[in-house]
């Protein structure tokens, strides 16, 4: 939750351009999920290993879930303890790219959107 913090901190407290301010803290978290779905591509052989980032639990999870809701699950990337294990689930499983993006970009932007809002509903 701390990124959340961050742009709400910077959005009530600067006189920064919240738009740029939003686009950077989406992007930046976009990328993060990019790297979780490039690792789950290319990672998985290394699973059973003791720096693995994920446990079995979370992966199966993540893939019970992913197999469930499909694509649209991508949404809820976002969300804490999930959002990660989801995110490798999708390169593990082999969605393409630009539907991950797609589906990421949504549910990300939309968060942060919201955390923009409030902060400035707050400091109103």
């Amino acid at each position: 939750m701390s990124s959340e913090l961050v742009l709400a901190s910077l959005t009530a407290a600067t006189g920064s351009d919240v738009f740029l301010l939003w686009l950077l803290a989406t992007v930046g978290n976009i990328l993060g999920g990019v790297v979780n779905w490039a690792l789950g591509m290319y990672c998985l052989r290394w699973e059973n290993e003791r720096w693995f980032p994920f446990s079995s639990e979370q992966l199966d999870k993540a893939e019970r879930w992913f197999q469930r809701y499909g694509t649209w699950s991508l949404m809820l990337a976002w969300v804490p303890i999930i959002g990660d294990p989801l995110t490798f689930a999708a390169g593990v499983l082999r969605v393409r790219l630009w539907v991950f993006i797609v589906f990421v970009t949504a549910g990300k932007a939309g968060r942060y959107a919201m955390v923009v809002a409030a902060a400035q509903q707050l400091t109103w």
